[in-house]
């Protein structure tokens, strides 16, 4: 058969991309605790991250990280998963939903439960960095029925050993002996009941690193420093009340004015800490710069906050030049690329 150009037929239109995004939301809550959901959503970080997949063509599902989740998987098939959400109790509950994930055989964005677990015990992290001459803050785990033994030099600095977004860490966080240790302790183990990481304070400057893709692709973004603007405090950290109030208590220098040499360092270590632990697709990892010039790493975070104009990591990335839009494009194509996918979104 014969046709004219006009009739020659037209190939059907890809389908879009089914992507189910999966997040945990604030919702009021009854407890005292104001960090209680500090690690959670708020809707307007999820419209973001969908209106920057859907003007890619995508079709976005959204999925809240509760009971209905399993059913909602079943009953509106998606071709991966973008995962955001933080999952609740235990040391674990980051790895809930990237485990159900992967025994339902769905492909998804981020780091497996097997990183998120490591990477969210700061001490195992710690202990597993080691290994890769990675060099730490020393440090104790404190047991909830265990005393105090010493070995550290003070200040030192508490934290709740499997806690993120800054959840326990708070102004007063820093104890200068014994007495304001034992205080701290007692009133996080009645406040958390968990493992306490008791970590000797280091004093300089402090900067985070991002880190977007996989493999030969990559990209490690310029550090991004946190200036503290009171320097009349003794100590600074970078704390919940902090994060809260970063418009006037703090500011974010990047490119930061640093030595070459030392912003290639914290970048080095950034990519052995992300390589070392599994990390897929995007993560950010948190340093101290001592005045001695020496980096010591602190924590590391393979699934970073997306909340635009707020979360360090979507702050530093434009910074280094990749707005809001492209970035999420961009983790979601990292992990379209490493499952074999073939839709490819354009950056931006």
């Amino acid at each position: 058969m014969v046709f004219s150009v006009e009739e020659i037929p037209k190939p059907d239109p890809a389908p879009p991309l089914r992507v189910g995004l999966t997040f945990n939301l604030k919702h009021a809550s009854l407890s005292d605790s104001e960090d209680e959901q500090a690690e959670y959503d708020r809707i307007e970080t999820v419209d973001a991250i969908r209106a920057a997949l859907e003007t890619a063509g995508c079709r976005v599902e959204l999925m809240e990280a509760a009971d209905t989740l399993p059913r909602a998987l079943s009953g509106r098939p998606v071709d991966i998963v973008f995962n955001i959400a933080e999952g609740s109790g235990g040391r674990g509950r980051e790895a809930q939903i990237p485990s159900l994930l992967s025994f339902l055989r769905i492909p998804s964005t981020g780091s497996d439960e097997t990183t998120l677990c490591v990477a969210l015990d700061k001490a195992l992290s710690k202990r597993l960095l080691a290994t890769y001459q990675v060099k730490t803050p020393r440090y104790r785990v404190v047991h909830p029925d265990s005393r105090w033994k010493g070995g550290l030099s003070f200040p030192v600095i508490v934290k709740p050993v499997a806690e993120g977004s800054s959840k326990g860490i708070f102004n007063k966080a820093v104890a200068e002996n014994e007495t304001q240790l034992k205080e701290l302790l007692e009133e996080n183990f009645a406040r958390y009941r968990q493992d306490m990481l008791v970590e000797e304070y280091i004093g300089g400057r402090e900067f985070t690193v991002g880190i977007l893709g996989n493999g030969a692709e990559t990209r490690v973004f310029r550090p991004m420093e946190i200036v503290y603007l009171d320097q009349e405090s003794a100590y600074h950290i970078y704390s919940f009340q902090v994060k809260k109030n970063y418009k006037t208590l703090i500011r974010y220098d990047c490119p930061a004015a640093i030595p070459e040499k030392t912003e290639r360092e914290l970048m080095d270590t950034a990519r052995k800490i992300y390589d070392a632990l599994e990390c897929r697709d995007f993560a950010r990892v948190d340093f101290r710069l001592s005045p001695e010039g020496t980096v010591y790493f602190i924590e590391i975070n393979p699934l970073p906050g997306l909340e635009p104009g707020y979360s360090d990591f979507p702050m530093l990335a434009e910074r280094n030049g990749m707005d809001y839009v492209a970035l999420v494009r961009g983790v979601l194509n990292a992990a379209l690329k490493r499952h074999g996918l073939e839709f490819c979104l354009e950056q931006g």
